[in-house]
């Protein structure tokens, strides 16, 4: 499965990160009430390794950040007009996060990014009849000019697949879309990535703008630009980077959202403690109690800085060229569980989750991490109703033969995302004992 690298010259690169706070004219009435740490003083390290094709990450946090921490669930809630904004800063294609309770009540949000007469909404028999005639409203109130259709797929992670986004293409086609049109998102994960594509190769791209429904979505798959589906070999294999218009996170959906897709998108939250915000998984180990009891005050935290990490992340490194790839700590083994087992068997952060433990575990193996480091993830993890291992029937065979076809193999190297050094750092890399990778596998599985 290994293939050695061949040898050229180190390479080290420094850069200090500071986030711009800059915010276009068509910001400038929609402002922050919240307060939250300043990212502006925060400090990166990476380095990159040519031979051996290392990225390592660690992000400090400012010693005057003060999360703020809740040892009990509060019953406070928030008003529809407390929000805030994070922006994704891509030059001439940035764009903004929307946080905040009661968003969809707020039609100015939306229509600012709808630049032409036609907006298709892309959303699943779960969530339409949830939210779909309040999407529609906050589109065409006092806006009488823009034409909203929409379209209903399956729900499930076992629909992403090109069947269902031919659907898509069906809506749009026979309601005659222009290439001023706007396509919609409005859902989980698998709504976000299936639309996105879908937007990204109808007329060869057209603008679409994220309205996820979901913690996961929230937190980690509307931001970023990823898009795609997953193929019957391997998951997300077909797809592309195409950036929204906008995102807009109505914490209010969450509301609705099952008590297990809530514990799923949680698990996206940890891996940003872990890989590069130290402060904010010892925030989590004292405030995971008032997330599963969704305080409004904690999740608007938590998802800001989620928020705040991807974005500082996808500013540097959109098409995951290195330093993005070490936002899928525990991806590779979890989305082997995912195929292996079956798509829509296990939630997708469920499978990250067992898939992080095994991450970890490995890293401890290698002697790149101490045990205390190990103890906090499964306890942080338990907390979360998570699991902490794979399915019964993953055999090792199973995800040797998934993970050879992940996105994260150049020239047969499997290369992995892994804990290194103390809370809050990580490396992507192909330079790691074989026989760990093993040792891991066989701890993990019967067979």
């Amino acid at each position: 499965m290994a293939a050695s690298s061949s040898l050229c010259p180190n390479r080290t690169l420094s850069l200090s990160l500071r986030p711009s706070h800059k915010r276009n004219n068509q910001f400038a009435s929609f402002h922050s009430v919240l307060r939250f740490p300043d990212f502006a003083s925060s400090r990166c390290r990476l380095s990159s390794d040519s031979n051996s094709r290392n990225l390592t990450l660690g992000l400090k946090a400012s010693a005057t950040s003060a999360a703020p921490v809740m040892d009990q669930p509060t019953s406070s809630s928030s008003s529809p007009d407390v929000s805030t904004i994070v922006e994704v800063d891509l030059g001439d294609r940035s764009y903004p996060i929307y946080i905040g309770s009661g968003l969809l009540n707020q039609p100015e949000l939306l229509q600012r990014h709808i630049h032409g007469k036609q907006v298709l909404v892309v959303t699943n028999t779960t969530i339409a009849p949830l939210y779909l005639d309040k999407t529609i409203s906050a589109l065409t109130d006092g806006n009488p000019n823009v034409k909203v259709e929409s379209v209903i797929l399956p729900d499930g992670e076992k629909f992403k697949d090109m069947e269902t986004l031919m659907k898509i293409f069906d809506k749009a086609i026979e309601s005659r879309m222009d290439r001023r049109c706007t396509f919609v998102a409005l859902g989980g994960g698998v709504i976000g990535d299936m639309c996105g594509y879908a937007a990204a190769s109808y007329l060869r791209g057209v603008n679409f703008i994220q309205i996820p429904t979901t913690v996961m979505a929230q937190v980690d798959s509307s931001v970023g630009g990823k898009t795609g589906i997953n193929h019957r070999l391997g998951k997300n294999l077909i797809g592309a980077f195409y950036q929204p218009q906008c995102v807009l996170i109505d914490t209010d959906t969450l509301n609705t959202l099952p008590d297990r897709e809530l514990a799923s998108g949680l698990a996206e939250v940890i891996k940003y403690g872990l890989i590069r915000d130290a402060e904010f998984f010892e925030w989590q180990e004292k405030n995971m109690q008032a997330l599963l009891a969704r305080d409004p005050s904690a999740f608007a935290y938590a998802i800001k800085r989620s928020c705040e990490n991807k974005a500082e992340v996808v500013s540097l490194d959109e098409k995951e060229s290195g330093l993005r790839a070490t936002l899928n700590l525990g991806h590779t083994f979890g989305h082997a569980i995912e195929t292996g087992f079956g798509y829509g068997q296990w939630l997708h952060g469920e499978a990250v989750a067992a898939g992080t433990v095994m991450a970890v575990d490995m890293s401890y193996r290698l002697g790149w991490i101490d045990d205390s480091l190990v103890k906090r993830v499964h306890t942080i993890l338990q907390q979360a109703k998570l699991p902490t291992a794979p399915p019964e029937t993953m055999t090792v065979d199973m995800f040797k033969s998934v993970m050879a076809v992940d996105k994260k193999v150049a020239d047969g190297l499997l290369r992995l995302i892994l804990l290194k050094g103390p809370l809050g750092n990580c490396v992507f890399t192909g330079d790691y004992d074989r026989q760990a990778l093993d040792d891991t596998l066989h701890a993990f599985c019967k067979s």
